[in-house]
């Protein structure tokens, strides 16, 4: 701005947010504006980034006065209009979060705020008003989109709250347009991604971190149009600039755009790549659609009646269920030819910088991979299925223990009675899907020798170790008969103890007791293995000094 020239303003609301924060970044780094930055909170804080020191430009704008903070609720009007004061233009970006499926509160935004957004914009002489919008003013929810342009209608019912009313708003901007001088349109920037991102990128490592990140919701096909959040940031430039331009100014005026990085890929290798570089294991086990949307309506139903109570709003609900398995993708040829948009950041590149600006996100790579409880179970096939490590083997080996703890125990059945039932429904599920062979021979060949007898070696070895355990259990029964080690006589007590309270149980009480317990000990050892440890080593401790106090006694005396 040259020495002397009146100071044009602008605003962007919502200026704290994600995509907002890149805006006023551009909008300052081309120096053709002073921003005032309004936002619901009170006060500003700035990030490092943000300062002069990390490259930002709003620390040392807002110093030097090219950017002004002003807290302004939209649900305000008064607020509004003070904060659109002197303004030649408004980026009307603020909104709440669209994962919250809260009509209320996208309403008093989302459609009160914008009619208040409008009528400062009037009242104010702002010339122009550029709305941020969403392309899933055009979604149902249940029919993909492919390559869909601005021609597409409003679909008679809406995904969710936050669609629905920012449909209502973008049509509150456009009706808006040639009143009193003002000109306005709507871009609609297809899945916003990159560095500052605190929903999808944050949501993804969290699931990751909770073992939910191997899961590809639907075929995993599904296309999808991701935006980077500079081109976004430039849409929402290129849209004022063709609305200031006398050319273009009344073809561009009352019109929306669709906005994205002109690079469909599938939505599931979009998340594996985020996912899978940031050290985490990336999806690959499919669920059906038909699977696992009845599990997310029985969610949102429970969302719906405890959470005046409280709880947190689920990530699992039929609305995002539809976005994570439909096509969506969208043309920007209306952009590109209207208001001469095109992205400025490829997706690849725009990857690459989103990945790297999480890294304090990464895997811990340093994190022991080895519990204690994983070696006290061997390491091995055992400790994978009581650790939960291998969820697939896990399940299956609960189900086939509650199969056989059905068939022979709960039903009643004598055992060949009980074997015979497991082997007819075997038969019947390998009849159902082809499997069952036709033909069932005997090999030719005789089996070696070598898998009928044990080896002398073999045998010396399980002779030494039989020896070894009964030697062993002789010195313990001497030692207690002794005295001598009251530490020994405790575990022995303690050790016959169990097993008087195993012998007293059936078997079957003793399986419905065992494997459930073996489930659940194990597992919970691994989670809190160093708080289980810490309280071990304090009573071995107290032990311990309740021993030697009682010695100290015995030497005194």
């Amino acid at each position: 701005m040259g020495e002397g020239e009146e100071a044009r303003w602008c605003v962007v609301t919502g200026g704290r947010g994600f995509a907002a924060r890149h805006l006023v970044e551009m909008l300052l780094r081309l120096g053709q504006w002073r921003v005032r930055v309004a936002d619901l909170a009170p006060s500003i804080k700035l990030e490092p980034r943000e300062e002069e020191e990390g490259g930002g430009v709003l620390g040392p704008a807002l110093r030097l006065g090219r950017a002004l903070y002003v807290p302004a609720d939209l649900r305000d009007k008064s607020q509004v209009v003070q904060a659109f004061q002197g303004a030649e233009v408004v980026f009307h970006m603020a909104a709440p979060d669209s994962s919250i499926n809260n009509y209320e509160l996208h309403y008093s935004v989302n459609v009160q705020g914008t009619k208040n957004v409008i009528d400062a914009c009037i009242e104010c002489k702002v010339k122009r008003l550029v709305y941020t919008s969403s392309p899933s003013v055009v979604f149902d929810g249940i029919h993909g989109l492919h390559n869909a342009d601005e021609l597409t209608p409003y679909p008679e019912k809406f995904n969710d709250s936050y669609s629905e009313t920012k449909a209502e708003g973008e049509k509150l901007v456009i009706k808006a347009n040639g009143q009193c001088g003002l000109l306005s349109c709507c871009i609609r920037p297809s899945s916003i991604f990159g560095p500052g991102d605190k929903l999808l990128v944050p949501s993804l490592v969290a699931a990751a971190k909770a073992g939910k990140s191997k899961f590809v919701i639907g075929d995993g096909n599904n296309m999808y149009d991701f935006t980077y959040v500079e081109n976004v940031a430039h849409g929402h430039i290129c849209a004022e600039k063709a609305l200031a331009s006398e050319e273009n100014g009344t073809k561009v005026a009352g019109q929306a755009y669709f906005i994205t990085n002109m690079e469909p890929i599938k939505f599931w290798d979009f998340i594996s790549r985020i996912v899978g570089e940031l050290g985490y294991e990336s999806p690959r086990t499919k669920i059906p659609i038909s699977v696992i949307m009845p599990v997310a309506y029985g969610v949102d139903w429970t969302y719906k009646i405890f959470a005046r109570y409280g709880m947190r709003v689920p990530q699992l609900t039929p609305s995002r269920i539809r976005l994570l398995s439909c096509n969506r993708t969208f043309s920007c040829s209306k952009a590109n030819t209207q208001l001469g948009y095109k992205p400025i950041v490829s997706l690849e590149e725009g990857l690459k910088r989103t990945i790297d600006s999480y890294s304090h996100l990464r895997a811990n790579k340093q994190k022991k991979t080895t519990s204690k409880a994983s070696v006290y179970l061997g390491n091995g096939r055992v400790a994978e299925t009581l650790l939960w490590k291998d969820k697939m083997q896990t399940l299956t080996t609960v189900l086939l223990l509650a199969i056989l703890y059905y068939f022979f125990y709960v039903s009643g059945h004598t055992f060949l009675t009980a074997v015979a039932k497991i082997f007819s429904v075997i038969a019947f599920f390998l009849f159902i899907h082809s499997k069952l062979p036709t033909k069932i021979e005997l090999p030719d060949q005789k089996d070696p020798p070598s898998c009928f007898h044990i080896s002398q070696d073999m045998a010396h070895r399980a002779a030494i170790s039989i020896c070894s355990c009964w030697n062993s259990l002789v010195g313990v029964l001497k030692s207690v008969c002794r005295g001598n080690d009251w530490s020994l006589f405790l575990k022995v007590a303690a050790t016959l103890l169990i097993l008087n309270f195993i012998g007293i149980l059936s078997f079957k009480r003793s399986f419905e007791i065992g494997f459930p317990l073996a489930f659940v000990v194990f597992f919970a050892y691994e989670k809190w293995e160093e708080e289980i440890d810490s309280i071990l080593l304090n009573i071995v401790s107290f032990r311990s000094r309740l021993k030697l106090n009682t010695m100290n006694e015995i030497s005194r005396q």
